[in-house]
């Protein structure tokens, strides 16, 4: 018979308090900062960059390091994860998109995007059709796939053994952080509320500032307009934790970069529009109607200024100001009432009308897939002949810095 008495029981609920490894508060605080940190950089570095879109190449020390410390602490199967992220790409807003708030709103995407991601992952029909390419090696079909619950076990284990009680609350935040972070804020927040450096065809936005704890995935409108590239970050202020890894990595000799966001660089301008023109514009064409588009809000505040000097009526300044969100959007995804006001609007400000319709005429350089070379060539030839014949600065500037581009 076993003969516990009252010291042992003491003993043990003293033990269960501080653990092996007694630690204070705060050196809790930065250990559960620490491990989360690198459950998200195994996240956006293997299983979306790497994995997903072959952005990049990983060396086996990192990917079996990341596949490991995944399984260790979230359980999440690398061919699921994968399968879900393509679809969304595949589907991206519409009724068969995973985690679209556009379609199934912000507020169940938030705070149920990890039931909404083990729903698609259990899809038999999603794994075959978007799955392909994964590890499939011994420790994948034998441990990490057959037994992805058996991780998160024998982490709760090993932190109750070390920190007791404590243990378990930091168990707990790291159990909650891919769910609520990259799950319910990257899928719901970044497709709802942010801003928007590329007008894309998805509802996709940048939500900073919050790299240190999203790894750069926060970055999300510049992932979804260059989902192959390994970097996020586009514009100077922009801060991607998860390239600020992949550089180290490669110093390392652990990685290969695949591909980047295309740069903008400009030459000397050429004579006029030719071929090498029209292949750099359709290189860069997001980054041009990015340029366009801050071209078409100063033109916008101008005509707001003019209207002051000329003291307008309020309504007037009020209707431009209130339409200057829908100037930057492509036709096809403007809202019925936005086209409607955008007419009126264009009907007093003839510069905003002409740049407006040129807009739509470069646009469909690189839409338009029944034309030549030749024949695009001359349509954007014929294009910036037309701007820097009008009397509009921002049209002639622009049409400068096309000739000057490089491809």
């Amino acid at each position: 018979m076993w003969n516990f008495d009252g010291a042992f029981w003491r003993a043990l609920l003293e033990w269960l308090g501080h653990g092996l490894w007694p630690l204070t508060w705060w050196q809790l605080v930065l250990l559960a900062l620490a491990t989360t940190h690198l459950t998200i950089i195994s996240v956006t570095v293997f299983l979306h960059r790497c994995q997903s879109h072959r952005a990049l190449e990983l060396g086996p020390v990192p990917s079996h390091f990341f596949r490991f410390w995944l399984w260790l602490t979230t359980g999440m199967v690398t061919r699921e994860w994968v399968a879900v992220h393509r679809k969304h790409h595949a589907k991206c807003e519409s009724p068969e998109d995973p985690h679209s708030p556009q379609q199934r709103g912000l507020r169940q995407v938030l705070w149920q995007g990890a039931e909404l991601y083990r729903r698609e992952s259990a899809s038999a029909q999603t794994l075959r059709s978007y799955g392909q390419g994964t590890p499939d090696d011994w420790l994948e079909r034998r441990l990490y796939s057959r037994y992805p619950g058996l991780g998160i076990a024998l982490l709760l284990v090993l932190e109750l053994l070390l920190f007791g009680f404590a243990g378990l609350a930091l168990w707990a935040v790291q159990m909650a952080w891919i769910p609520f972070w990259a799950a319910g804020v990257v899928n719901g927040v970044g497709h709802y509320w942010g801003y928007r450096n590329f007008e894309v065809q998805d509802a996709s936005r940048n939500i900073l500032p919050w790299g240190l704890l999203i790894g750069g995935e926060e970055l999300h409108n510049n992932h979804h307009t260059y989902p192959t590239a390994a970097r996020f970050s586009v514009r100077r202020h922009e801060f991607d934790v998860g390239w600020l890894y992949i550089r180290l990595l490669q110093r390392l000799g652990w990685a290969r970069v695949r591909k980047t966001p295309p740069r903008w660089r400009e030459g000397a301008p050429r004579a006029e529009a030719d071929e090498a023109t029209l292949e750099a514009l359709i290189t860069h064409r997001y980054e041009a109607m990015a340029r366009y588009a801050r071209g078409l809000r100063a033109a916008c505040r101008a005509e707001v200024q003019g209207l002051k000097a000329r003291q307008a009526h309020r309504d007037e300044v009020s209707r431009l100001r209130q339409v200057r969100r829908w100037l930057v959007r492509d036709q096809e995804r403007l809202p019925q009432h936005a086209r409607a006001e955008l007419a009126q609007v264009c009907a007093a400000h003839p510069v905003l009308d002409q740049m407006l319709t040129m807009r739509e005429e470069l646009r469909q350089l690189w839409l338009n897939t029944s034309h030549t070379r030749e024949q695009l060539t001359a349509e954007l030839r014929a294009w910036c002949r037309k701007a820097e014949a009008s009397n509009i600065r921002m049209l002639q500037e622009f049409s400068l810095a096309l000739r000057a581009v490089q491809r």
